[in-house]
């Protein structure tokens, strides 16, 4: 199907993006805004959606920045996939970002989407949320006038497809602190290559000595929004990192959690998966 029409821009800074933004919705009109489009372009071909305003960030291209600032590594919100996924910065600092995009989609995909868009888009069954979670990330939202805010992934995440940013918002970059050295693994399940997860486990862990010192989890497609699996993180902290013992202390990954029963899984069947899949990325991340 052909697009319902709309208006399409094309900033070149930041501010220009949000200035688009908010006079679209002080107009009244729907506004979408256009990153890697993975996203977006189907559901306009279908006409899932009609917005009367595109704003297309694509030449900003100081968006796509990856770097390393001090204490944190800095991805700007246009960087790709395939950037994230290939970037020495994020591999040695936050090594769960670099495992994890690996796993989105197809090659295809991760050379046009984008890392925030991902993000922003709050799929539940989406992978980069959960690991973005566990890390701790900080989202930096620009708004009107020049304004910008920083907010914490566990505040960013709202509900089903919704997140902190605002209608005359954008997401910018996000900031994650380092985890030199750490051990890292997704594990995700799908019934086909490359679909969406019907559950997934996003591990970082730090050992020391032989035994677990610090563990991060977060789960994918548990709830409508990512979920910090704390009695797990607690249950590995001084733990050798041996399969029983993994086992044992990964049985409550789903503790909490509300995850949805549709034609893939019911929620019985999800939490059970949580558990295995959970264990699956300790173990790996352990190098054990």
């Amino acid at each position: 199907m052909i697009p319902a029409p709309f208006d399409y821009h094309a900033p070149t800074s930041v501010d220009e993006a949000v200035q688009l933004l908010g006079q679209a919705v002080s107009d009244g009109r729907d506004v979408k805004v256009l990153a890697g489009g993975q996203s977006l372009l189907p559901v306009l071909r279908m006409r899932l959606a009609a917005p009367e305003v595109v704003v297309d960030l694509g030449r900003i291209t100081d968006l796509a920045d990856i770097r390393d600032d001090g204490d944190a590594v800095v991805i700007g919100a246009m960087a790709t996939h395939d950037a994230v996924m290939r970037s020495d910065v994020v591999r040695q600092h936050a090594l769960l970002l670099a495992l994890t995009t690996e796993t989105v989609a197809d090659p295809q995909v991760r050379h046009r989407g984008t890392f925030g868009g991902a993000l922003v888009h709050a799929d539940p069954a989406g992978d980069l949320p959960a690991p973005a979670l566990a890390l701790d990330a900080e989202m930096v939202i620009a708004g009107p006038g020049g304004a910008r805010r920083t907010v914490a992934a566990a505040e960013f995440f709202e509900d089903l497809f919704t997140t902190a940013v605002g209608e005359d918002e954008l997401l910018v970059q996000v900031r994650v602190p380092k985890y030199t050295g750490w051990g890292a693994h997704y594990e995700k399940f799908n019934r086909i290559s490359q679909a969406w997860a019907i559950v997934g486990a996003a591990v970082a862990l730090r050992v020391d000595g032989g035994s677990i010192a610090e563990a991060r989890v977060g789960l994918t497609n548990m709830g409508s929004v990512p979920v910090r699996a704390r009695e797990v993180e607690q249950a590995l902290v001084g733990l050798s990192p041996t399969a029983e013992s993994v086992r044992s202390a990964c049985a409550a990954a789903a503790a909490g959690t509300t995850p949805p029963s549709d034609s893939n899984a019911d929620a019985d069947y999800r939490r059970h998966l949580a558990g295995v899949l959970t264990g699956r990325a300790v173990v790996a991340a352990a190098g054990v």
